[in-house]
């Protein structure tokens, strides 16, 4: 399922930003190896991509929502703020045209319109891409992968987490997801248990139905620290990548022949990558991290 972000948009996401609010609750010391507050580095630390020359840009409209924290985001003054947010102020900065750059939220459903039709220069709300928008659109290289994660009941003792520990165990997924494409290709004696949606998912986890689940490694954090959970469920072993299943990860998407601000969009994010700004930015809005 490659429009990863915008299914977890579905799933009700932008309930969940609530437990950022207190805080992520830390893992025990005997799992604190699965979560890892590191961002990892999508771009090579010796590559130099040139900064396209802007000087003629006269101004750069990034187009984002306002419903999707903690990426994009209204906080109580009605201000936007987010990951993406926060990231493209950053962006503007590193190019040198911040004074040429607005930030305008719109519904999702709009974006690719509005870009298409010539009133937005660039979208960063985790728009998914794929082989139909690659038609119409061009992407900037990822800053942020989205993991598969595994949990399970605090009650279960599976041991470490490797290609034998969940053989012959019921593992739940959302019947049709990713995610249970992802699960029949890496462990393939687990035992799938298929549900309809993602609650119905946790819910078995919550009731000790089913030994894990495997979901996206964005949801499953915030769910195990809520309320919700009543303190059930742990995450179990480290994030799970694949590009294959889980799309190419969080991008900057951007007119379809516009390589000069595409090439400023992979300047500006190398950079930032390697001078830790990238890294500032993911630990203000993912302080226990994703990975």
């Amino acid at each position: 399922m490659p429009a990863l972000l915008t299914s977890l948009r579905r799933q009700g996401i932008f309930l969940l930003w609530v437990v950022l609010g207190c805080g992520l609750a830390p893992a025990p010391a005997h799992e604190a190896a699965a979560q890892d507050t590191e961002l990892p580095v999508l771009f090579d630390a010796r590559e130099r991509l040139p900064r396209p020359d802007l000087s003629n840009l006269l101004r750069l409209r990034i187009l984002t929502t306002a419903d999707f924290p903690p990426f994009n985001f209204a906080d109580q003054t009605g201000r936007l703020t987010g990951f993406n947010i926060d990231l493209a102020r950053e962006i503007c900065l590193e190019l040198k045209i911040e004074s040429r750059c607005q930030i305008q939220a719109l519904p999702f459903e709009e974006l690719e319109e509005a870009l298409a039709n010539g009133n937005g220069d660039a979208v960063m709300a985790g728009v998914a891409v794929t082989a139909e928008r690659r038609e119409s659109f061009s992407f900037s290289r990822p800053y942020l992968m989205i993991p598969a994660r595994f949990a399970r009941h605090a009650d279960r003792d599976l041991g470490e987490l490797d290609e034998n520990a969940l053989a012959a165990r019921t593992v739940g997924v959302v019947n049709g997801s990713a995610h249970e494409a992802m699960l029949k290709a890496f462990f393939p004696r687990a035992i799938p248990v298929l549900f309809t949606d993602q609650n119905a998912l946790l819910d078995a986890l919550k009731d000790n139905k089913v030994a894990a689940v495997f979901s996206d490694g964005l949801r499953l954090p915030f769910w195990i620290a809520g309320e919700a959970s009543a303190n059930c469920c742990r995450l179990y072993g480290g994030p799970y990548f694949s590009e294959t299943f889980l799309g190419e990860g969080v991008t900057v998407m951007l007119k379809k022949d516009d390589d000069t601000l595409r090439d400023a969009f992979d300047h500006a994010l190398a950079t930032l990558s390697r001078n830790g700004r990238l890294q500032d930015i993911y630990l203000r809005y993912f302080p226990h991290g994703l990975y």
